[in-house]
C-alpha cells in the first residue's frame, strides 16, 4: 500500500502554494496548514481559549477563537497512524519557526521528516539581468512553479535525535517564559516583550501628519530584507493604538477601530 505523505506548513500562504506545486507535479500528498500565529501570545498552557482572550485583549481581534481551534482540529486530523510526516520549517521566519516548534512538541515521539528552508538557495529570474540565485527564506514567499520545478519535497530528511532535543529544548524555555512575543535573534527565537517593535514603528512616525497604513508598511519592510521576516501587519497595527493610547501618537480620522482609515503623528509632548 502506498504511504500518504502528509506536509505540516506553519503559514497559510505556503500551504496554498504547496498544495498547487503537488497538483502540477501530479503528486497525491496532503497539506496540512496552521493559521495560529504562535509567536506572538501565551503558550503555557496550550490552551486556544486563553490564546484567543489575549489577541483580543492586546490585538483587538475578537475572531481569533476560530482560527486557534481550527489549527488545533487540523493537528489531530492530520495523525494518520501509516502517513510519512513531513514539515516544513524556515527559521528566518518567526511564525513558522514557532509554529514549528509547537508542531513538535505536540508531536510526541512520532517520527518525522524535515524540509529545512532556511539555508536553502533558489533560482531567481528578476525582469532585466540574468538568472541568479537567493535563499527561499520561507515556503510562504515561493511560487508553486518554484516549489514544483526545485521539487523542494526531495529535500525531506529524517529529523534526528539530537536535532529534535535542541528543538524541544528551546520550546520548553519558551513555554517556562511565556512571553507576549516570540521573535528572531540571529537563528533563534527568543522571548520579548509586548512593546519590542515600538521604536521600529516610532522611527517612521514624524511630527507631520501621515496615513498610519505607511508607518505600518513601512516597519514590515525593514523588517523584512533577503534574509528575514520578522514582522506580522497585527502586531504592528494593534502596537500603533497603544502607542495612542499612551500618549506617544496622535491620531485623527479613525473609524470603527481601523488604523489603516486614520493619520497619526508624533505627540506634541513627543515632538
Amino acid at each position: 500500500m502506498t504511504q500518504t505523505i502528509l506536509h505540516f506548513v506553519f503559514t497559510p500562504s505556503g500551504a496554498g502554494g504547496l498544495v498547487q506545486a503537488i497538483k502540477k507535479a501530479g503528486r497525491d500528498d496532503k497539506v496540512i496548514a496552521s493559521f495560529d500565529d504562535m509567536s506572538f501570545g501565551p503558550i503555557n498552557p496550550p490552551d486556544a481559549s486563553l490564546r484567543a482572550k489575549w489577541v483580543e485583549n492586546e490585538l483587538g481581534r475578537a475572531d481569533w477563537s476560530s482560527v486557534a481551534e481550527d489549527s488545533g482540529r487540523l493537528w489531530e486530523e492530520g495523525r494518520f497512524p501509516n502517513g510519512r510526516i513531513v514539515a516544513w520549517l524556515t527559521r528566518r521566519s518567526a511564525k513558522e519557526y514557532a509554529g514549528f516548534l509547537d508542531w513538535l512538541w505536540r508531536l510526541g515521539d512520532q517520527p518525522c521528516s524535515l524540509i529545512d528552508l532556511t539555508d536553502v538557495m533558489i533560482a531567481c529570474r528578476p525582469e532585466d539581468g540574468p538568472p541568479r540565485q537567493r535563499l527561499a527564506i520561507s515556503l510562504g514567499m515561493l511560487s508553486p512553479d518554484r516549489i514544483c520545478e526545485d521539487k523542494l519535497w526531495d529535500l525531506a530528511e529524517p529529523l534526528q535525535a539530537t536535532a529534535r532535543d535542541r528543538y524541544l529544548d528551546l520550546w520548553r524555555q519558551l513555554r517556562s517564559e511565556n512571553a507576549p512575543l516570540r521573535v528572531l535573534h540571529g537563528d533563534r527565537l527568543v522571548s520579548a516583550p509586548i512593546s519590542f517593535f515600538d521604536s521600529l514603528l516610532m522611527s517612521f512616525v514624524t511630527e507631520n501628519w501621515q496615513r498610519a497604513a505607511r508607518v505600518v508598511g513601512r516597519s514590515l519592510v525593514s523588517g523584512m530584507d533577503d534574509s528575514l521576516v520578522a514582522i506580522d501587519d497585527i502586531l504592528l497595527r494593534a502596537r500603533v493604538n497603544a502607542l495612542v493610547e499612551c500618549g506617544r501618537l496622535e491620531i485623527r480620522g479613525q473609524s470603527d477601530g481601523d488604523i489603516f482609515s486614520s493619520e497619526v503623528r508624533l505627540a506634541a509632548a513627543v515632538s
